[in-house]
């Protein structure tokens, strides 16, 4: 029985951090759900827990990042679009520990690549949530494929 497309992709995109950026794959991150709209993942809290019991600064700043950059990614599947994705500035507040589950969600109606058919640099400001322990705000860039 084959995936549902939207099930397929998100397979792809796990698969995709676990290959090009190793960290993801130790961290446990994964893609679990998207409808459009909103980007759903999750990270394995045993492999981000610090000395206090609670999930590492450091591990909650780069599952957000790579939530953002997925839902960069998944926006440029939906426009069969290509292009290099990268953070070019993001800042996070945090605003209490995490102690359970880590699940991060990036909710964009819209994504504006209109710049990358121009074959300029398409560039793309994301709020990703992590419960109301933190939040993140990033500014991407895709940049044109080949360049």
């Amino acid at each position: 029985m084959s995936q549902d497309p939207v099930t397929a992709q998100l397979t792809q995109l796990t698969a995709l951090w676990h290959q090009t950026i190793p960290i993801a794959a130790q961290m446990g991150i994964r893609a679990c759900t998207f409808d459009g709209i909103t980007l759903k993942t999750s990270a394995d809290m045993a492999a981000n827990r610090n000395l206090h019991g609670t999930m590492f600064a450091g591990s909650i700043y780069s599952h957000a990042t790579l939530t953002g950059w997925g839902r960069v990614w998944l926006a440029l599947q939906a426009q069969e679009l290509e292009g290099d994705i990268v953070l070019a500035e993001g800042h996070i507040r945090y605003s209490k520990p995490v102690t359970e589950l880590p699940e991060c969600f990036c909710e964009a109606e819209t994504v504006d690549l209109s710049a990358l058919r121009r074959g300029r640099n398409a560039r793309v400001d994301l709020t990703v949530a992590l419960g109301d322990a933190a939040r993140f705000e990033g500014r991407f860039v895709v940049l044109p494929a080949g360049r």
